[in-house]
């Protein structure tokens, strides 16, 4: 198995697809639920969990079956080629909703759809990537995931202006041709290692990394979960808290969540070359303590200081204090984010990539929905105050980093050691 740096772009257009859709909803939908359907915030917080509760359900016995699966197109193929088209269809007819359970209907379509077939196309990267090489090929995925994310809160942000729906046609068509990229360009193993259903379940799994020795599956998946909550929570919220807190207009929110992803994408691909140098648990720790910082100072700071404008930018536009808090955190994340799944997946052998892949989903959708969740509330017993959304947050970033310490496998294998499975 060798490293293609083409192949793992093209690859990236699956994630580009994923993280069109999930910019776009993420910043819009929490604006529909309270200005046109008038929603409370702790049903907002519910609601934008809806989507991580079906995942779930789907995603980790997805991961598990697509390892098992045979086609003439590879293991991986079918889900994509099925889920896409159908959630691109029904993310073009959330705007277009006028009514709740018309909303619903279409939401929840979009998650189901969406849930299908995100583990079988992130699994596919360590399928055709060496151990030695996961954490640069997961930087240049998630750089191309942010330029996704740069795409539906820079662009729309704009087409908002213009119309509420042009973000979500945007996203449709982008995530039916990344598809199409992916299946054309990315060519799956011809050969697997077989095994029994039973050996590849989630659920036996599960028990290896409960009875492992020294807990360090355990540890990062717990850590895993106590940073999506944290990040989840805050990327539910943000455009209401620009919107309420900060007193920004409705697409100034998403604007500002561009210009995170804007610094996510620039350090995706430097934040694997420094996994892989320093290791991959040093890197991680060392975000967790800066994005901690970052959050802290948005809640702490007065609304004057942050929406003080310092700069403007091509791009990105006006740039004010939140915004360089944004990007710090953007930087972060990416140290944290880019180096987790590799660390997952080099904890087991090729056989189980799925599986372990649906692992890392299982515990960042049980922090996805537990996030939201406990903002919501929040807020809403604070008298809508959204400014609370960054004040838990960073308390659950400290969980994780202390859950790091313990860690002690996870490392990239070097090139020369023979991989599983192959």
């Amino acid at each position: 198995m060798k490293f293609n740096y083409g192949k793992i772009f093209l690859l990236g257009f699956g994630f580009f697809g994923v993280s069109v859709i999930w910019g776009v909803y993420n910043a819009f939908v929490p604006l529909f639920l309270a200005n046109k359907f008038h929603l409370a915030p702790a049903f907002i917080g519910f609601f934008m969990t809806l989507d991580n509760i079906a995942a779930l359900l789907i995603q980790p016995p997805v991961g598990a079956w697509s390892d098992r699966l045979r086609t003439p197109i590879g293991r991986r193929m079918p889900f994509i080629l099925i889920g896409a088209p159908i959630g691109a269809l029904a993310f073009g007819l959330i705007p277009l909703a006028s009514i709740l359970p018309l909303f619903v209907a279409c939401t929840s379509t979009l998650l189901l759809s969406m849930a299908f077939w995100r583990t079988p196309v992130i699994a596919l990267m360590p399928d055709i990537t060496p151990s030695a090489y996961r954490s640069q090929a997961n930087g240049i995925i998630n750089f191309m995931g942010g330029l996704g994310a740069i795409i539906a809160f820079l662009g729309g942000s704009a087409l908002y202006r213009m119309n509420p729906a042009f973000p979500f046609w945007l996203g449709s068509v982008l995530v039916v041709l990344a598809a199409i990229l992916v299946f054309i360009f990315i060519k799956e193993p011809k050969e697997y290692v077989e095994q029994t259903k039973e050996d590849i379940s989630l659920i036996s799994s599960l028990k290896e990394i409960l009875h492992d020795a020294d807990r360090s599956a355990l540890r990062v998946l717990l850590a895993i979960f106590s940073w999506f909550v944290a990040y989840n929570a805050i990327e539910a919220f943000f455009t209401l808290y620009a919107n309420k807190h900060l007193g920004l207009e409705e697409a100034d929110g998403a604007r500002l969540l561009g210009q995170l992803s804007l610094i996510f994408v620039l350090f995706a691909i430097p934040s694997g070359y420094i996994g892989s140098k320093i290791g991959r648990r040093k890197t991680i720790m060392s975000g967790i303590a800066l994005i901690t910082v970052a959050m802290w100072l948005m809640y702490f700071l007065p609304v004057s200081l942050l929406i003080t404008i310092i700069g403007k930018a091509p791009v990105l536009g006006t740039i004010p204090i939140i915004g360089i808090l944004l990007m710090v955190a953007g930087f972060a994340w990416s140290l944290i984010n880019i180096n987790s799944l590799p660390m997952v997946v080099d904890m087991t052998d090729a056989i189980h990539l799925g599986t372990y892949t649906g692992l890392y989903y299982l515990f960042s959708t049980l922090a996805a929905i537990a996030g939201p969740n406990i903002n919501g509330w929040l807020v809403q017993l604070s008298g809508n105050n959204y400014n609370n959304v960054m004040l838990l947050a960073p308390l659950f970033m400290v969980v994780a980093f202390f859950l790091m310490i313990g860690v002690k496998r996870g490392e990239a294998v070097l090139a020369t050691e023979p991989l599983h499975g192959n």
